[in-house]
């Protein structure tokens, strides 16, 4: 602390100690009883304080006069003469002079006590007079206090010339010790350590060092000590105590406190080193000590414990005297008139037994000799005090008034802001030395010093001029506290001094005699002994005040350094989680970005992939040869054509679309025979695939992928291709389609999934662009709304895949890191479970599930065993949850081989020789070569892997890429697997019959077939021209030869499929299944029946994510694409064997119903009463509905609501009665039958006059609730209701009379989509809502409905139409003109150009099964698959008017003008039955939905049911029953 700080703070705390001694009539007593303090703390606190700056004042004084006789002696100084001590006042000199000199309380500097000093002790001491006893304990110090500063300020007067000698010569040792030592004077606070008061205020007197020199130098450390809580506002302020003294520690309100005076008090005096050394360094404690201390007084009652540390000399006890002091708190403030310094005598006794102590006289010029003890003999150190007694210099006696002084409890003062301050002025505390004995040596009289001739004034005149101030006072207080003082001050011999004093003191005024009294022997020994010990005690109450203050304040500062370091250690801890948070943010943040960037970046090549296609859409529509600019030459010399991803309800993918990327592949050589190596190695044959497969990690090029994709479908629909909410996970995947692994992001947002693929991958680099050409999705995004079903899935024989199923009627494939990954994709997925095909919840759970748990919770094995589905269905159904899929060539779906004979011109499906055994194995079936088999197995000699009978496997992607290498996209695909080359022409797949001989003869050769096989004819003709070579038998290899009985590639498919579904399959699939799906898949079962494969195509043989050398995963991966995988075990126990048809033949509503032939082929007949023609006939009978019904409209648009009662299935099973109440399926609307109703039933509104009502003009929604009409004037078509017969909705779209509607097959929630074709040549692809009735999605949009699509590409008035939305297709005809066949998506597909004269096409029916069959003017029919191939053609005489294809697609039924109803089949137009005919023409006819009745609407305004069963004419029923 600077100098000038300290100044101010004691001018401070000053202006507060004059409020409590001049300003306030207070009582103090209630003060210190709250804070629970001894009584007259607070004024013994404001006497040490006063006393304090009296000294600081006079030490001013004294400065001023050295600076003048420095100024003149300076040139004959010698520079060895400046010690520390004359730096140390220069210093501090230099910076109190920076206090304004107005704020000096030096009024004259040749007095010794400035007039407010005097004031001050003048008030402290007869401010409580009435309290006697503190009164007259004041008075006491005062006393002492006074006098001592008399006879030293004679002893200066008397000698200046010494004293400014001798400043230089001191020791700087000594200087440095009474700074240095631990215990300050008395003066000073405890709560730092204290030079000991091993000089005591008189010690310092020896001739080396000026009494006022040595007491400035330890005093200044006391004023700090009582500075800290108080600050004195402007002078001036009033103050109000009792308010504020209870509100704070200290017991004086902070902020009340007014100084009296006037700052002006405050002058600079320069001190010695030791004020600046020892202010700064205990300033700061010095503070916190006197709050603690106020805070906690109850601390301070303690005496000091370290004070009892005192070195003993000669034995005495020196303890027991300080605790003597201490333990009497009340007696000296309560024991009556006079109160006596040592209350115990023989304590008294005990301190005067100290001997011999070195005494120095008040007058520094006389020493008294004596004998020297040891050093340090009786060293007191206070608290913290190092043991500074021995540092001393021989002659100096150690201080024992650290010990006299421990305050009683009584004397204590907590209070004020002041304790420590006031003791320091006590300073003067030497005095202490020899305070405690009685036998002081005799000190004799001062010798008055000759006049200084330098001073023109003489002694008397300085002393008179000094002291006439301090005098009055003296006198005064030894006046009025006479009886005190006289028993107090006792001579030598026990007279009482103040006596003979008194007397003097009242004649006289004299100063000098007042000095000459006190200088008197006698009198310097009785003060020193009885009121030095007052002054002592008041000293040493403020020190131990300090100490204990100190114990306090060191613990407070633990506790605070402890609560400090605490909230340090919290706020690191809190920074760092700040930290940690701002990084989390900003890494999160920079995902974020990330994320942003990589979604724009993925929306920016979706946007080009659309373009490049709706491009490709506009060009197609423009350009093909019935396009606006197209013309027949224009057509290209070769379509190319490729399968498209599209599969229909039993998952086959049939539909081939026009192949923008297609080619000859001239460039594609043949493998030379070398490059296979021996038969046995067969995997070496398959390293160029596997090696493919692996770089193919990843994928794509800027690709434009042909306008007939539908992979984007819905694009068109959502224009907008924004990410619709955050993304709720992202995640690293790898989407898997055939041949190609894409390392990519998969995002799924609250409504979208998005898969952007990694274009820098260096694997994705690697792969061709013709392969990512037919690869979809690796810009992909796909909306919630299209999932129709989540698998899980396995890539690798690891399950961490997904495959998603889109309402496209496409998938998707996804691999993930882990199995957890999966489930939280699925869980952000919606809940489609598995689909709604095979009777599982929609939960994601069930997509979690794993392949056996949804075979046994699946009720398709029933379902099957009842033969409600086909064999065909609940394979491709056992292959999809056992994983198969075409998005993976390794695990493609797997079909058994059925036939066996591949040779003979007829295939006669009766005779079992001609089926395979399906209870073995493929390579069981040679008895020969089983054998071979079996023998490998059991000599198996190679420990690094398991035995197995087979080294190759039944499905591999190198076995299905051969199957289907004539098609596109799976030629690009063999030729990338095989380094652009074809095979080599023996081992190309070139004839059914020898792929059949091969697999049973070829050791290496156990491969089943795929599902293509038994529904793609496609696949055996090499449409698209490719050089397949020249077998060694010298064969062309072009299309695949097929069997004799087979005499085109759609025959073989149909007889294949038929062979499949025959009564020889049936009754063994069942162990076929435990073969591949089953419990014969491994273990000993597996062993028994020659069906052991290599362990690395098993499930469960190799866990990839434990392999971590990326080399030895990666052959690990190779070995596993290379081997096959074998599907999961679907069961563990026999499959159940399917029910023989017989069983069944008596269920309602089974296919295979072989019924009573007696029934009667005409059920009944309905006569309305309108006479107009029936021209629209729907029968939707479904038991569900709330209305199963048979709805009919007559030309009139008459419409009626016919209810249907299901007893037709009954009718010849036993127990059945024509008693039953409904015996008749259709009864009459009751609104027409009675008349009633007919105008809730007629349609009023007008149509246009030119068009003819037909069977095309009504389409009845699936739940008979709406009928749709169209041909009205203003170009609409409209929505009523059934119920009411009320308007719903008008449709508007077309630029002419609406001629034709159409309505697909309706799915769950009964959503279908509606056709409309009008004069304007074009059709509308339009959506029906079921669950709003209306056309278009949102019910609230008061816009029109937007159709999906406009077809456009015919030249005339569309007349008929047909939309088939289980294959996506839309057939329509003109008045003149081919059919044309469209995508769903507007695409245009082909032309179906019928035969010659066959220009005018008046019905169209389609099948799912993919027969197209054409009506066209004059009696000529045709037959089309679905990819335009004519199939079959005849002509009939009959005008026919409605068609119909059975749900299998098998069998077609035709009425017209005569009346007459005709079956056919539909492959061949081989006509099967005619029934009676009818007495009028037939307009319209439907089929119930049991395809067991047929209803015909007649041009007589009636309708007839017929009984048909197309079982009968199914060749086993016919061969065998």
């Amino acid at each position: 602390m600077s100098a000038e700080t300290a100044v101010t703070f004691l001018s401070r705390l000053m202006a507060m100690v004059d409020v409590l001694v001049f300003a306030s009539s207070l009582n103090f007593s209630e003060i210190e009883a709250e804070k629970n303090m001894s009584s007259g703390g607070l004024m013994r606190q404001c006497l040490r304080l006063v006393c304090c700056v009296a000294v600081r004042n006079c030490l001013e004084c004294r400065q001023r006069q050295r600076d003048r006789g420095n100024k003149s002696s300076h040139g004959s100084s010698k520079p060895q003469e400046a010690t520390q001590s004359m730096t140390a006042i220069a210093a501090s000199k230099n910076s109190l002079e920076n206090v304004p000199g107005n704020l000096s309380p030096i009024k004259d500097p040749d007095r010794l006590l400035q007039d407010v000093d005097i004031n001050r002790l003048r008030a402290v001491v007869f401010r409580d007079v009435d309290d006697s006893k503190q009164a007259q304990f004041l008075a006491l110090a005062v006393v002492y206090f006074i006098s001592v500063l008399m006879v030293s300020k004679y002893r200066d007067i008397l000698e200046p010339q010494r004293e400014t000698a001798r400043i230089g010569s001191q020791p700087s040792r000594n200087i440095r010790q009474e700074i240095n030592s631990p215990t300050s004077t008395v003066v000073v606070i405890p709560s730092i350590p204290h030079p000991t008061l091993n000089h005591g205020f008189l010690a310092k007197l020896i001739p080396e060092q000026s009494f006022a020199h040595s007491f400035y130098k330890e005093t200044p450390a006391a004023f700090p000590d009582t500075i800290k809580e108080k600050e004195t506002p402007t002078p001036g302020e009033d103050i109000q105590l009792e308010s504020s003294i209870p509100h704070t520690d200290s017991g004086i309100g902070e902020e009340h406190v007014v100084s009296i005076l006037n700052g002006a008090e405050l002058e600079p005096s320069a001190g010695p080193d030791a004020m600046s050394e020892l202010l700064s360094t205990l300033s700061s404690e010095v503070k916190k000590s006197q709050e603690s201390l106020t805070e906690n007084p109850s601390e301070i009652l303690k005496p000091a414990p370290s004070i009892s540390s005192i070195s003993q000399t000669k034995g005495i006890n020196v303890k027991e005297i300080l605790k003597s002091l201490v333990a009497a708190p009340v007696e000296i403030a309560e024991c009556g008139p006079d109160p006596i310094p040592y209350p115990d005598p023989a304590l008294k006794r005990e301190a005067q037994a100290i001997l011999p102590m070195q005494f120095h006289s008040f007058d520094r010029s006389v020493v008294v000799p004596v004998k020297k003890p040891p050093p340090g003999s009786l060293a007191v150190t206070t608290v913290g005090a190092t043991a500074a007694g021995s540092g001393l210099p021989t002659g100096s006696t150690s201080n024992i008034f650290a010990a006299t002084g421990a305050t009683p409890k009584s004397m204590i003062n907590t209070t004020g802001a002041v304790d420590s301050g006031s003791s320091s002025s006590s300073s003067s505390s030497s005095f202490v030395n020899g305070a405690t004995s009685k036998n002081l040596p005799a000190v004799q009289t001062v010798a008055p010093m000759p006049e200084d001739s330098a001073e023109n004034m003489s002694i008397t005149a300085k002393l008179e001029r000094a002291l006439e101030k301090v005098a009055p006072l003296l006198r005064e207080i030894f006046v009025d506290f006479a009886p005190f003082l006289s028993r107090t001050l006792l001579g030598s011999h026990g007279q009482e001094l103040l006596i003979e004093g008194l007397v003097c003191m009242k004649s006289s005024t004299s100063v000098v005699e007042l000095v000459m009294l006190l200088c008197s022997q006698e009198w310097q020994n009785s003060i020193q002994k009885n009121a030095g010990l007052a002054f002592i005690e008041l000293i040493n109450e403020g020190r131990l005040l300090c100490h204990a203050m100190k114990d306090h304040i060191v613990r407070v500062a633990n506790e605070a350094e402890f609560i400090l370091n605490r909230q340090r250690a919290e706020d690191v801890h809190k920074h760092a989680e700040f930290e940690s948070q701002c990084a989390q943010y900003a890494a999160d943040r920079r995902e974020e970005e990330k994320m942003c960037d990589h979604l724009i970046s993925a929306a920016k090549h979706r946007d080009h992939v659309t373009a490049n296609q709706l491009k490709q859409k506009i060009l197609n529509i423009l350009t093909n040869k019935h396009g606006a600019w197209g013309a027949v030459s224009h057509s290209q010399l070769h379509d190319f054509w490729r399968l498209d991803y599209w599969e229909d309800d039993l998952r086959r993918r049939r539909r081939f679309v026009r192949n923008a990327f297609g080619s000859t592949h001239a460039e594609a050589l043949l493998k030379a025979a070398i490059e296979y190596g021996t038969e046995e190695d067969v995997v070496k044959s398959k390293k160029t695939f596997r090696s493919q497969a692996i770089v193919n990690q990843n994928a794509e090029t800027e690709l434009m992928l042909e306008g007939d994709d539908d992979a984007v479908s819905l694009l068109q629909e959502k224009e907008i291709d924004n990410l619709a909410g955050p993304v709720v996970l992202s995640t690293p995947a790898q989407l898997i389609a055939p041949v190609v692994v894409a390392k990519g992001t998969l995002s799924i947002t609250t409504t979208e999934i998005y898969f952007e693929v990694d274009e820098d991958d260096p694997a994705f680099k690697k792969i061709d662009s013709k392969v990512l050409a037919y690869t979809e999705g690796l810009h992909g995004k796909w909306m919630f709304s299209e999932i129709r079903a989540v698998f899980s899935r396995r890539y690798l024989l690891q399950n961490t895949a997904l495959e998603v199923f889109m309402a496209n009627r496409t998938s998707v494939m996804f691999n993930f890191p882990d199995q957890a990954t999966v489930k939280k994709v699925v869980y952000s997925l919606p809940r489609v479970g598995v689909g709604t095909s095979y009777g599982l919840p929609q939960a994601r759970r069930i997509s979690l599930a794993t392949p056996r748990q949804l075979y046994k919770s699946s009720n398709m094995t029933q379902r099957w065993q009842r033969r409600e589905i086909s064999n065909f269905e609940y394979l491709m159904f056992l292959n999809t949850i056992a994983g198969r899929t075409y998005n993976d060539l390794n695990q493609y779906p797997v079909f058994p081989w059925v036939l066996t004979n591949y040779e003979s011109e007829e295939l006669d499906l009766t005779l079992p020789g001609n089926f395979r055994d399906l209870s073995k194995p493929i390579g069981a079936l040679n008895p020969k070569r089983a054998v071979f088999y079996a023998e490998r197995y059991e000599t198996w000699e190679d420990d690094q892997s398991p035995p197995y009978h087979y080294n190759t496997h039944y499905s591999t992607a190198t076995s299905t890429l051969s199957w289907l290498v004539r098609i596109e996209p799976f030629t690009t695909f063999f030729l990338n697997a095989n380094d652009g080359k074809f095979d080599h022409p023996n081992r190309t797949f070139s004839s059914v019959a020898r792929s059949w001989r091969t697999s049973q003869r070829d050791t290496s050769d156990v491969k089943e077939l795929i599902p293509e096989f038994y529904y793609l004819p496609e696949m055996f003709v090499n449409s698209n021209g490719y050089s397949l070579g020249v077998r060694e038998d010298e064969v062309v290899i072009n299309n695949v030869d097929l069997p004799p009985w087979a005499k085109k590639p759609e025959d073989f498919v149909r007889i294949n499929r038929m062979a499949l579904e025959s009564e020889f399959v049936s009754c063994q699939l069942h162990q076929w299944i435990d073969l591949i799906f089953g419990y014969k898949q491994r273990g000993p079962e597996a062993v028994r029946a020659l069906n052991v494969f290599h362990y690395l195509t098993y499930e469960g043989s190799m866990n990839l994510d434990s392999i971590t050398d990326p080399v030895l995963r990666e052959a690990m991966e190779a070995q596993i694409q290379n081997f096959g995988q074998t599907p999961s075990q679907l069961l563990i126990e026999p499959h159940p064997p399917r029910s023989s048809a017989m069983h069944l033949c008596f269920l309602p509503q089974s296919p295979l119903m072989f019924k009573d032939q007696m029934q009667q082929d005409v059920i009944m007949v309905l006569k309305f009463p309108s006479n107009s023609p029936v021209t629209h006939v729907a029968a939707n009978t479904l038991p569900h509905l709330t209305i199963p019904a048979v709805v009919t409209v007559t030309c009139s648009r008459l419409f009626a609501v016919n209810r249907w009662h299901n007893t037709v299935g009954l009718r010849g099973a036993p127990g059945y009665s024509l008693d039953q109440a409904h015996h008749l399926p259709i009864e009459m609307d009751p609104l027409i039958a009675n008349n009633s109703g007919v105008n809730k039933r007629q349609i009023t509104d007008l149509v246009d006059q030119s068009i003819q009502i037909n069977a095309h003009c009504f389409v009845v929604t699936a739940d008979n609730r709406y009928i749709l009409i169209c041909g009205f004037w203003d170009k609409s078509f409209r929505v009523y209701s059934t119920e009411t017969g009320k308007l719903t909705q008008i449709v508007f779209g077309h630029w002419d009379v609406v001629t034709c509607l159409a309505r697909s097959e309706s799915y769950i929630g009964g959503d279908c989509y509606i056709v409309s074709g009008s004069r304007d040549a074009t059709l509308l692809l339009w959506y029906w809502s079921g669950r709003h009735h209306i056309i278009g999605d949102n019910p609230n949009s008061s816009d029109y409905p937007a159709p999906r699509a406009v077809l456009t590409g015919h030249d005339h008035e569309v007349v008929c139409v047909s939309v088939c939305a289980e294959l996506g297709l839309v057939i329509s005809g003109a008045k003149e003109g081919p059919c044309l066949v469209h995508t769903i998506t507007g695409d245009l597909l082909r032309a179906l150009e019928g035969p010659e004269n066959c220009l005018f096409p008046r019905l169209i029916s389609v099948s799912s099964e993919g027969h197209c069959i054409i009506y066209y003017e004059r009696g000529r029919f045709s037959n089309f698959s679905i990819n335009g191939k004519l199939l079959a053609q005849m002509e009939i005489n009959d005008s026919t008017r409605a068609i119909l294809l059975s749900s299998d697609g098998q069998n077609l039924v035709t009425g017209g003008d005569n009346g007459v109803v005709e079956v056919w089949q539909a492959c061949d137009f081989k006509q099967l039955y005619i029934y009676p005919g009818c007495d009028a023409g037939i307009r319209a006819m439907d089929l119930s939905h049991d395809q067991r009745t047929l209803i015909t609407g007649m041009a007589s305004g009636s309708i007839v049911a017929f009984n048909i069963d197309f079982n009968r004419w199914h060749y086993e029923h016919q061969n065998r029953y």
